[in-house]
């Protein structure tokens, strides 16, 4: 069976690419089997040697696009071969960790170098003679400023996730690290979008680039359900606590603006019973790789997390992503959302907005081109119903035990079976409550007339905008014209003066 999944292996679309044996190896044990749009476009010119600047959305598989010719072009002559930079600690771990994988069987040494971490410790992990070395920015730059990266010439160099690198103000810092970098090297940029200084530092670093762009009809996105939900500002925790109830999600991830807030909810949230953790910037390295393992191992199922913390999380099984409040860019929506529906599996989104955020939401829509579509929040019924339902099924489902038949047999002639069932029931439908008011934001009709408002206040600010412009047309041409007939006038004035002057 091995076998012939390894010959699948080999003559599939990896099989294209003239991997070393070793490398498909470590494909094959990974489970990928066919390639992604960025990596079918991408791997073919990173192992010509060629320059890449590659856009592509969150989810893609750019991780794998870049790894799989890292790990196959390995030399193992002793030297640091490969530099990847990534914005976040989080990713640099996953970075490393599928780098790992991948090369297995090719006997790669990665070392992962972040803030938060000993420097001692990652000096004796670089005596040990890395191959590939991926770094957060700043602790990159510390290293190289104190002259600990020594004989430090990587042929290949990656940016990955560049426009968050520039989000966090790491710019110049990466601009300096390359100062300390080979000018004869391959450098490979990744990133989701592409603002200005994103472009101008591709520019400065990179030499002839191949530009691979990977639409968002290529990617995950179209197995994502978007949905919006219109609330008032007071009904945020509510909202959320309801969609929960009523989504019953496997893994969600809820994205809070700030710090504060994403510690509060998650507080707010355990208290109600909901097993949550939270991960943002301010949390000590341990705890923030203690509550990224606690969800990954599914002993948290909700995480409340800022976007920067959860920049780059990579985590099978995630169905559920929520906005507790409208991102701050497109940009953003198309990160975060990315988190749910990866590797051909389903997801929803979901995103809480007020009125007064209606044209954010708007804008993100128009620019983002998403299929974002407005749902109702459910009320105490409905989504009572529906988890009483799901308990029902899950009952029904249930394989039985053993210990439970051991037990039945022992009590089922003191116990009526109706009354039996009916106090389980009872019992597991205690924690089964359905929490809040029965109506939560606006339904579908408050909504219809607000979005009726909103147009008839476009067409009145369109009309005003175009009524003062045709004023301004209207009175640039009535002032040349006076002005043209003074001049006429004044012209014929002096010739009547001439002519006076020789009859005189």
């Amino acid at each position: 069976m091995e076998k012939a999944a390894k010959k699948q292996i080999v003559n599939s679309g990896f099989g294209i690419f003239g991997f070393k044996k070793k490398v498909l190896d470590g494909i094959r044990e990974v489970g990928f089997r066919e390639p992604s749009p960025i990596q079918k476009e991408v791997i073919p010119i990173i192992l010509d040697g060629l320059d890449v600047i590659a856009q592509a959305q969150t989810g893609t598989g750019k991780t794998a696009a870049f790894a799989l010719p890292l790990v196959n072009g390995l030399k193992h002559n002793g030297s640091i071969e490969a530099l990847v930079i990534a914005p976040t600690r989080e990713l640099v771990m996953q970075i490393g960790d599928e780098i790992f994988k991948l090369g297995k069987y090719n006997k790669v040494r990665t070392v992962s170098l972040f803030g938060g971490q000993p420097i001692q410790r990652q000096v004796e992990l670089l005596a040990k003679k890395p191959q590939i070395i991926i770094a957060t920015p700043g602790r990159l730059l510390d290293h190289l400023r104190n002259g600990r990266l020594k004989k430090f010439a990587p042929q290949i160099v990656v940016l990955d996730e560049s426009d968050e690198m520039l989000d966090m103000g790491f710019l110049d810092d990466i601009e300096e690290i390359f100062s300390y970098l080979p000018s004869e090297r391959q450098t490979l940029l990744f990133s989701a979008t592409m603002p200005t200084p994103i472009k101008h530092l591709a520019q400065k670093i990179l030499h002839n680039p191949k530009l691979v762009k990977i639409t968002p009809s290529d990617t995950t996105n179209q197995d994502i359900s978007q949905r919006y939900y219109i609330i008032n500002e007071q009904e945020r925790e509510d909202a959320i606590v309801r969609l929960i109830d009523s989504e019953m999600p496997t893994k969600a991830i809820i994205f809070a603006r700030m710090k504060k807030e994403a510690d509060l909810l998650c507080e707010r949230l355990v208290d109600r019973g909901y097993k949550a953790g939270a991960l943002h910037g301010d949390m000590e390295q341990r705890e923030r790789q203690k509550s990224i393992k606690a969800f990954k191992d599914s002993s948290v199922n909700i995480l409340v997390a800022t976007d920067i913390a959860a920049r780059g999380l990579d985590i099978s099984g995630v169905s559920h992503v929520f906005n507790f409040h409208i991102p701050l860019n497109p940009e953003s929506y198309v990160h975060r959302i990315g988190r749910t529906g990866r590797a051909g599996k389903k997801g929803v989104a979901i995103t809480l907005a007020t009125p007064l955020e209606f044209k954010e939401l708007r804008r993100i829509k128009e620019n983002t081109k998403a299929k974002i579509e407005l749902y109702e929040i459910p009320d105490l019924q409905d989504t009572l119903d529906k988890k009483d339902g799901n308990l029902l099924e899950k009952i029904v489902k249930y394989e039985i035990t053993d210990e439970a038949l051991r037990v039945y047999e022992q009590i089922r002639a003191n116990i009526d079976i109706t009354q039996l069932v009916c106090k389980l029931l009872s019992m597991v439908l205690q924690d089964n409550k359905v929490l809040g008011p029965n109506k939560i934001g606006l339904d579908k009709e408050d909504l219809y007339h607000f979005k009726k408002q909103l147009q008839e206040n476009d067409k009145r600010r369109t009309k005003e905008t175009k009524k003062m412009s045709s004023k301004t047309n209207n009175a640039s041409p009535k002032k040349r014209s006076n002005g043209h007939r003074n001049n006429k006038d004044s012209k014929n004035k002096r010739d009547s003066r001439a002519k006076n002057s020789k009859r005189r």
